[in-house]
């Protein structure tokens, strides 16, 4: 599969095109083929090595840890999505270890997707997940909205 990936720390300029083996899934993960992924400065602070000193990296890093696609193969545990169920993801936890989202595919754990919703586009739901997240907590348990 295609994807872009960075083999150092740095900016803009480590990251390069990739051939790379297409994820496995296991029992509770499905295969998602990526539409749309969203960059967010958390990336671009893990790629630059803020973080070396907290988190394990597993080069080559394929960046992106929001995703929005179309279940591609679900696992025999994932009960929720089927084969061309449309879904959005937030799947930070994959990336330092296995894959983000900015490649053809992504195997994500089913815990991280939802279905995306109907009337957003591919490109607008991939900036939902972390926006969204960020959002929810600023509202809901900082400014205890009720």
């Amino acid at each position: 599969m295609k994807a872009m990936v960075y083999r150092r720390y740095g900016g803009p300029e480590v990251l390069e095109p990739a051939e790379l083996p297409e994820p496995k899934t296991h029992v509770d993960t499905v295969l998602v083929r990526v539409k749309a992924a969203a960059l967010n400065p958390a990336d671009l602070a893990l790629q630059a090595g803020a973080l070396d000193d907290a988190l394990d990296t597993y080069f080559p890093v394929i960046p992106g840890w929001d995703i929005a696609g179309v279940v591609e193969r679900p696992g025999p545990a994932t009960p929720e999505f089927s084969a061309g169920s449309e879904v959005i993801g937030y799947v930070r936890g994959d990336v330092q270890r296995t894959h983000g989202g900015l490649a053809e595919f992504v195997a994500a754990d089913v815990r991280t997707l939802v279905r995306k919703p109907g009337t957003m586009s591919f490109t607008q739901a991939s900036g939902l997940p972390l926006a969204g997240l960020t959002a929810y907590q600023a509202v809901v348990h900082a400014l205890n909205v009720q």
